[in-house]
């Protein structure tokens, strides 16, 4: 079970760290910081589980209850979701190795500017999930502390 409040607080980290982190990578130097890769990997696992509490949530609820608009909603949302991690898994192939916890960049430019296109792509799935999907989940549910 999850509470909007704990959604939103997923939010608010997912928002602030993209901020910090497209700061940091101004200066090229600092993308080689262990700060740097820390943040970046700490935000990518905000992000995989904000993905992921959604998708063994929020979707079963209003496919479960839902009527045929609320349903091809969840339907829109779950495939941008699908397509969100396929390009979510692209970018932290050629642009990082986990399991030596760093960052790969052979090309700074495409580097900052495959990475500010990957954030904005993320931010703009929360925005559309705060604006479109919670309200209809709360609008379904009737309870607006819990999501499921």
């Amino acid at each position: 079970m999850i509470t909007y409040d704990e959604l939103h607080q997923q939010i608010h980290k997912i928002t602030e760290i993209s901020n910090v982190f497209l700061y940091l990578i101004e200066d090229r130097m600092m993308c080689d910081t262990d700060i740097t890769c820390d943040l970046f990997f700490d935000y990518v696992d905000k992000v995989k589980d904000h993905l992921e509490v959604q998708d063994k949530t929020i979707y079963s609820s209003i496919l479960n209850q839902g009527d045929a608009s609320a349903k091809e909603t969840a339907d829109n949302f779950m495939s941008g979701s699908k397509e969100i991690k396929r390009i979510f898994q692209s970018y932290l192939k050629k642009w990082s190795n986990k399991g030596k916890h760093q960052l790969v960049i052979s090309n700074y430019d495409d580097f900052t500017k495959e990475t500010r296109e990957m954030f904005e792509l993320v931010l703009n799935r929360i925005q559309d999930e705060t604006e479109h999907l919670y309200p209809l989940v709360k609008s379904i549910s009737g309870d607006m502390q819990k999501v499921a």
